[in-house]
């Protein structure tokens, strides 16, 4: 018997999974060998035997599509209250495995089994980490549960006896809460968000609507989004989400510095790992004499050859911030910001832990939309209408 998970939505959803494609050719290098695009529209309710339709169909596409390097062989627009938890979860695996982008379209809704299968969404798996492409046009609704068991479909199977039956029911619930986590796992969720869902009443929803739950769940935003704010600000929110959960620094506590005051600065933190390290030879002491010296044009020509050597070194490209305030453990830690004023996608950032010197930080921005770090974790991306 198959996990069923609580449908919602503004009207009862009768009708079966639909899934149309629409396949526009583009130019390609040349004229004998044009490119297709694939959309994929799926809309209805998610049951059993839909995956294995999707299959086909996508084996079909793959067969005859010419690639091009990290795009998704198709888009899946979803539209969907829901389903069949287990068909959604294979759903997903196969956009994992066809590359396969997901997007859920402003006035469109996609929940429960849907949205599951929603975070299966990707451009490519190319090592050395899949790149995921899970899209949310403001306006779109993406809203997940805990799911319920289909209690007529339990006593059925059990013949009404009321001991199999609850044994059948905890039997069942245990395996859809293991079939959750194994797949947040494959697709590079962050697991603590299942555990969340797990204790949760089936009935409460958790939407993507925070940045913090864009982020949770690796989709992007696409649409009018809110303003960024004052570069102090976003400053800290770059460093707050890289920090991991080490502090939560507010705008006081991020300190301006010129171009020229950060890259002596970082130099100096890089003289201090070497010194630590007890190295010897001639780059410790040209680094010396750089610091020592104030000539501008060499310590920008220092930095670069470091940066291109591998050290840790953030790229200066527009304004610089030091925010303080994070601790690990013991170890109290700084975090050095560039931003770019002009292209939100723009910026760069180091943490500094005193005593153990530089440190790359402890998450990273999403690849498709790593803007989404220059918002605060609470604040509203796209809002619930």
């Amino acid at each position: 018997m198959a996990i069923s998970v609580l449908c919602w939505s503004f009207a009862p959803e009768t009708r079966a999974l639909t899934i149309t494609l629409d396949s526009r050719s583009i130019p390609g290098l040349t004229p004998k060998a044009p490119l297709v695009a694939h959309s994929l529209r799926i809309s209805g309710r998610f049951e059993q035997g839909d995956g294995d339709k999707l299959r086909v169909m996508l084996a079909g596409l793959k067969n005859k599509t010419v690639r091009i390097a990290s795009q998704p062989l198709a888009t899946a627009e979803l539209s969907s209250s829901g389903g069949d938890l287990l068909e959604g979860l294979k759903v997903g695996y196969l956009f994992r495995e066809f590359e396969v982008a997901t997007l859920v379209r402003k006035g469109n809704i996609c929940l429960s089994a849907c949205a599951m299968a929603f975070l299966g969404g990707t451009a490519s798996r190319q090592p050395p980490t899949p790149l995921p492409s899970r899209t949310i046009e403001i306006g779109g609704q993406v809203g997940f549960h805990n799911f319920t068991l289909d209690a007529t479909a339990v006593q059925s199977e059990t013949k009404g006896d009321a001991t199999a039956g609850i044994a059948r029911g905890f039997g069942l619930g245990r395996a859809g809460a293991s079939a959750l986590i194994r797949y947040a796992a494959d697709l590079g969720v962050d697991p603590g968000f299942i555990a969340q869902l797990l204790v949760r009443p089936p009935d409460t929803w958790l939407y993507v609507d925070t940045d913090e739950m864009f982020l949770t769940v690796g989709a992007c935003p696409s649409g009018p989004e809110p303003p960024l704010g004052r570069l102090e600000q976003q400053a800290v929110n770059v460093c707050n989400h890289a920090s991991g959960g080490a502090g939560v620094a507010e705008p006081s506590q991020a300190q301006p510095m010129s171009a020229r005051e950060a890259k002596r600065y970082l130099l100096e933190q890089v003289q201090r790992n070497i010194a630590s390290a007890n190295v010897k030879g001639p780059l410790v002491g040209q680094l010396a004499g750089v610091l020592a010296s104030k000539d501008d044009r060499l310590i920008d020509s220092v930095y670069a050859d470091l940066r291109a050597a591998g050290i840790s070194l953030p790229e200066q490209m527009g304004r610089s911030f030091m925010v303080s305030g994070y601790a690990f453990g013991e170890l109290q830690a700084d975090c050095h910001v560039n931003l770019s004023g002009s292209d939100p996608n723009k910026f760069d950032f180091i943490l500094i832990i005193r005593g153990a010197g530089l440190s790359r930080s402890f998450a990273l921005p999403p690849p498709m939309c790593p803007a989404l770090f220059r918002y605060d974790g609470q604040q509203v991306i796209n809002p619930k209408r």
